[in-house]
């Protein structure tokens, strides 16, 4: 047990340097906005928004483009990561092991994307389970978030037909705006605005993290996607 001499020379020092700071949320709005936040989370049509120092935010879901834990990553994405893979369609076969290829590949021809980037794409987000909801209410396959799911016409984000033809169109928009794979799945997870913000891949290490795993897949040797792990993307 700590001594009380000890106890109060601990409490005198976070005083003077200052309590470890919490991780939190970055509600990233359609508009642009960008509003720091203790947790968020789907209730209904709405997200609740708990806001730092207090208070509360309903706000529908419909404007939320992405929720992103503000957790910062200082170690470097190594120089040109991704740069060079292209993320055009090509006629590739997917292999039975993974889920729903055909659908894949079906949504990656429409949306001029590799299949095998969609494919990864899908694993990082969802690990393929089509009936996938995160707390902040990303959906499905792709994990579409009601407002990209409404900018692309998705009617039924649990129809993985659906769901993936919505998130290759999504990404697809991602990589014309940005003109850069890197950039266009950091966007893909953490919010166009984020890199309008940034001009780069942002430092979170939950979207550094994504990036790592997708193109550690899909820019490596052409060789057949694994199978699902056990891990889904939370």
């Amino acid at each position: 047990m700590m001594k009380r001499p000890f106890l109060i020379l601990a409490i005198a020092v976070m005083l003077v340097n200052g309590l470890p700071a919490a991780h939190a949320d970055l509600a990233v709005f359609t508009d642009g906005r960008v509003l720091r936040v203790e947790d968020a989370r789907l209730i209904g049509e709405q997200i609740h928004l708990v806001l730092v120092g207090g208070g509360l935010l309903e706000i529908p879901a419909i404007r939320i483009d992405r929720v992103v834990d503000d957790e910062i990553n200082h170690s470097q994405l190594p120089s040109g990561f991704g740069s060079d893979c292209n993320p055009s369609w090509r006629e590739y076969r997917l292999p039975d092991t993974v889920p729903y290829a055909d659908l894949i590949e079906d949504a990656a021809k429409a949306a001029d994307l590799d299949p095998r980037l969609l494919a990864a794409l899908v694993r990082a987000e969802s690990n393929f389970d089509p009936v996938a909801v995160s707390r902040v209410g990303a959906r499905g396959l792709c994990q579409l978030m009601p407002s990209a799911a409404s900018d692309h016409k998705v009617h039924d984000v649990f129809d993985p037909a659906d769901n993936l033809r919505g998130g290759a169109a999504h990404l697809r928009l991602m990589i014309d705006r940005f003109e850069s794979l890197d950039l266009a799945l950091a966007a893909y997870n953490a919010g166009a605005a984020t890199i309008d913000r940034y001009g780069d891949v942002p430092p979170y290490r939950e979207t550094r993290g994504f990036l790592r795993r997708i193109l550690g897949e899909f820019c490596g040797p052409v060789t057949p996607p694994a199978a699902p792990n056990s891990e889904a993307h939370s």
